[in-house]
């Protein structure tokens, strides 16, 4: 099926809904899905964004400005992971127990609003990963039309770029407990001090960028094409003074760079460490 195939077949998923209530995190994908359903349903499609210590203030600001230029009705709700034992213990199905606040807020506010059906963003490379969350959407009986479609990565990048969509290449994003390795607990003193670092070295210029969280340590990944940038002296220096002054002891460079899924390593039979 080409591309012009999977968005006429998104957009009739869509439609059939009738009205729909899109979970909206500013990524690329469930922008995609917001630009469609606005699209075809109009009011009837609503993105809502789900606010909590594990959302960086720029994801939350993109989300804003995102679905204003789409002209899509779009809300925030505070969401209590943080409150979830599951969530904090932080196993490999942490995913799951924040995936299912997610959806328990989705379902109320669809109700509250009259919106038939619930939606997300997952296109069909994410269902080659572990993603817990997955259970959870299929628990809520929430719809993927981009999966039903037949969307993956590239598809829902070439679609938004056709469409017009401004965050067409906006890199992939996560929410910051994903920082943190499983077995070692999330905590909102954690989340500040991650997305505090990843805030300033963003803004040395640096664009696809995570911080991976080992206590003392902080582990940078960036893309493969901005590590140069990255030990630019100034950019390097600033990077270490940026760590220190959130609380990491030591600063380091992960020279495997930044690559979808890393925080999944570990689970291939090696030991988590309990902190």
């Amino acid at each position: 099926m080409n591309l012009e195939h999977k968005l006429e077949r998104a957009s009739e998923l869509l439609s059939d809904m009738g009205s729909v209530l899109v979970c909206f995190s500013g990524g690329i994908d469930s922008t995609l899905v917001l630009s469609l359903a606005q699209r075809v349903l109009g009011e009837q499609a609503v993105g809502l964004t789900a606010v909590s210590p594990s959302l960086p203030a720029s994801e939350r600001a993109d989300a804003e400005r995102i679905a204003r230029e789409l002209g899509a009705r779009h809300l925030f709700v505070d969401s209590h992971e943080i409150e979830r034992a599951g969530y904090v213990q932080n196993g490999p199905d942490r995913c799951f127990h924040c995936k299912s606040e997610l959806y328990e807020i989705a379902r109320l506010k669809a109700t509250e609003l009259g919106l038939a059906a619930v939606a997300n963003g997952t296109n069909t490379d994410d269902l080659g990963d572990y993603r817990p969350g997955l259970e959870a959407a299929r628990n809520a009986g929430v719809k993927s039309p981009l999966v039903d479609a037949g969307f993956g990565k590239e598809d829902v990048r070439n679609a938004a770029r056709t469409l017009g969509i401004d965050a067409w290449d906006k890199p992939a994003a996560a929410c910051l407990s994903s920082r943190i390795p499983y077995g070692t607990s999330v905590t909102r003193e954690r989340l500040a001090q991650i997305g505090g670092f990843e805030a300033e070295l963003k803004a040395l210029g640096l664009r696809q960028v995570r911080v991976r969280f080992h206590a003392e340590v902080a582990r940078i990944e960036v893309a493969l094409e901005e590590l140069p940038r990255l030990l630019e002296a100034a950019v390097r220096e600033g990077a270490l003074a940026a760590g220190k002054r959130h609380g990491f002891r030591y600063v380091t460079l992960d020279l495997g760079g930044y690559r979808q899924g890393s925080h999944n390593e570990v689970l291939s039979g090696r030991s988590l460490r309990l902190v």
